[in-house]
Parts: C-alpha cells; sequence; structure tokens
C-alpha cells in the first residue's frame, strides 16, 4: 500500500513558475492550485467537485480525500 503524496505550495510554486504563472506566492493553496487549473485552460475544479471522474489529475489525492 503506497502513502498518498501531499502537494506542497514549493511543488505548486515551481509549476506555477514553469508555466510562466506570476504572484503565486501571495495565493493560498487551493487558490495557487485554482490559478494553475485555469492557466493550464482547465476548469479550476479542486475541492469544488464531490464526485469528480477526471484522472489523470495532479490534485486528486488531495482533491478527493
Amino acid at each position: 500500500m503506497s502513502a498518498k503524496k501531499t502537494i506542497t505550495k514549493k511543488d505548486l510554486l515551481e509549476k506555477a513558475a514553469e508555466i510562466g504563472l506570476k504572484g503565486g506566492a501571495k495565493l493560498r493553496k487551493p487558490e495557487l492550485i485554482h490559478a494553475i487549473q485555469i492557466a493550464e485552460g482547465n476548469t479550476d475544479c479542486f475541492t469544488r467537485i464531490s464526485n469528480c471522474a477526471v484522472t489523470p489529475c495532479l490534485y486528486r489525492s488531495e482533491c478527493q480525500a
């Protein structure tokens, strides 16, 4: 049985930098995830959908916890 990997804010800030998203350090973790989702052209659904069927999703382990 493997443990779920928690996504750190540092991980998110690195991803934000990779996609050119600015101002991420000022956001709380859920807000930063939403900003990344939007910047990638996705719906900002993190923790907003109870029965999400989207896979693969980088945030799924925390979102559906």
